[in-house]
C-alpha cells in the first residue's frame, strides 16, 4: 500500500497527491494532459505515460477525472484496469473513484467489474481541492467495507474523516445531495453580496458583517473572498464541473419526480457563467452571472 496510483491530475487529483506524498506514499500518476503530468512530476510524484502503467504498478488507485464516462474509461477502456488484470492473471485491483458521477451507472459498473477482478469503491469527497489538500475532505464512502479497509492507508491520508453510507452509488448521491446545499449556499452569498454593493455598502466590510451574522456559513470563509475581490482565477472548484454536478441532481430528479425549482435556477447561472467564458474559472464567479441580471 506504499505505492498508490491517482489518475486524472487536476485540482482534486493534485489535492490528493499531496495527501499521499505527505503521508509517506510513493505516487505514480497519469494524466492524458501532458502539462499536468508535468506538473504532478513536481509535487514529488513520479509521472507515467499511460493509465495502464499506473494500474500495473498499484494495487489502489485513485481516480480524480470529470465525469462518470471518463471513470468507465479509466476502468473498462483500452488498456485500462481491466486489461491490466487480465494480463497479470488473478491480482485484483481496486479503484477509488473520488469523482462526482452518476451514481446509478458507477453502481452497475462495480456490479459488472468485479467478477474480473476491478473493485470499486466510491470516495467522492466533500469540500474544494484546497480543503481536501488541507485534510479537510469528508470522504462520502460507497462500496464493500472489506475493501474500504484494505484501502484504509490511502483514504487515511486523502480523508481522515469520512462516513461509510453502504453500497457503491450511495457515496454519489450523498454528494449530489450535499453540492445542491452548498451550491445554493455559495449562490445566496452571492446574491447577497452583489445586493450589498448596489445598495452602497462596501463589499469587503459586509463580507466580515455577514461572517458575524446569524447568516453566516462556511462558504463565507471559502469562497467570500473570491466574490468580493472578483478574482476567480485560484480555482478551488471550477464552473463546468459545478454544472455537470448539478445537471446530473436534476436528472436524478427527474428519475423520481422531483422537482429541484432552486437547483434549476442554479445551473441557469452556470449556463451563464460558461456563455461568457468563465468555465474554467473558480465557480464562485456565480457572481457575475447574478450582477449580470437586470430587471
Amino acid at each position: 500500500m506504499a505505492r498508490t496510483g491517482v489518475i486524472g491530475c487536476g485540482l482534486m487529483g493534485t489535492a490528493v497527491t499531496q495527501r499521499l506524498l505527505a503521508a509517506g506514499h510513493e505516487v505514480l500518476a497519469y494524466d492524458v494532459d501532458a502539462e499536468k503530468r508535468a506538473a504532478i512530476a513536481r509535487t514529488g510524484a513520479k509521472a507515467e505515460a499511460t493509465a495502464g502503467v499506473v494500474i500495473t504498478g498499484c494495487e489502489v488507485n485513485v481516480v480524480c477525472v470529470f465525469d462518470t464516462g471518463q471513470v468507465e474509461a479509466v476502468i473498462e477502456g483500452a488498456g485500462g484496469g481491466l486489461d491490466v488484470i487480465a494480463q497479470g492473471g488473478t491480482l485484483e485491483r481496486i479503484f477509488v473513484v473520488t469523482s462526482t458521477c452518476d451514481p446509478d451507472r458507477l453502481a452497475a459498473l462495480a456490479s459488472r467489474v468485479e467478477p474480473q477482478g476491478a473493485r470499486v469503491l466510491e470516495v467522492p469527497i466533500s469540500g474544494s481541492s484546497r480543503q481536501v489538500a488541507c485534510g479537510d475532505g469528508v470522504g462520502l464512502v460507497g462500496g464493500d467495507e472489506a475493501i474500504a479497509q484494505r484501502a484504509a492507508p490511502v483514504l487515511d491520508a486523502i480523508c481522515p474523516r469520512r462516513f461509510h453510507i453502504g453500497a457503491v452509488g450511495n457515496g454519489s448521491r450523498a454528494k449530489l445531495a450535499v453540492n445542491l446545499i452548498l451550491g445554493l449556499n455559495r449562490a445566496a452569498l452571492a446574491e447577497g453580496l452583489v445586493f450589498a454593493a448596489r445598495l452602497g455598502l462596501d463589499p469587503v466590510a459586509f463580507l466580515e458583517l455577514a461572517r458575524g451574522s446569524a447568516g453566516y456559513s462556511q462558504v463565507m470563509d471559502i469562497k467570500g473572498e473570491l466574490m468580493v475581490t472578483r478574482d476567480y482565477r485560484n480555482v478551488q472548484s471550477r464552473v463546468d464541473q459545478s454544472l455537470k454536478d448539478f445537471k446530473l441532481m436534476l436528472e436524478q430528479a427527474r428519475a423520481r419526480g422531483q422537482a429541484l425549482p432552486f437547483a434549476s435556477l442554479y445551473a441557469e447561472m452556470m449556463e451563464d457563467c460558461i456563455s461568457s467564458g468563465e468555465a474554467a474559472l473558480d465557480n464562485a464567479a456565480i457572481a457575475e452571472a447574478i450582477a449580470r441580471q437586470r430587471t
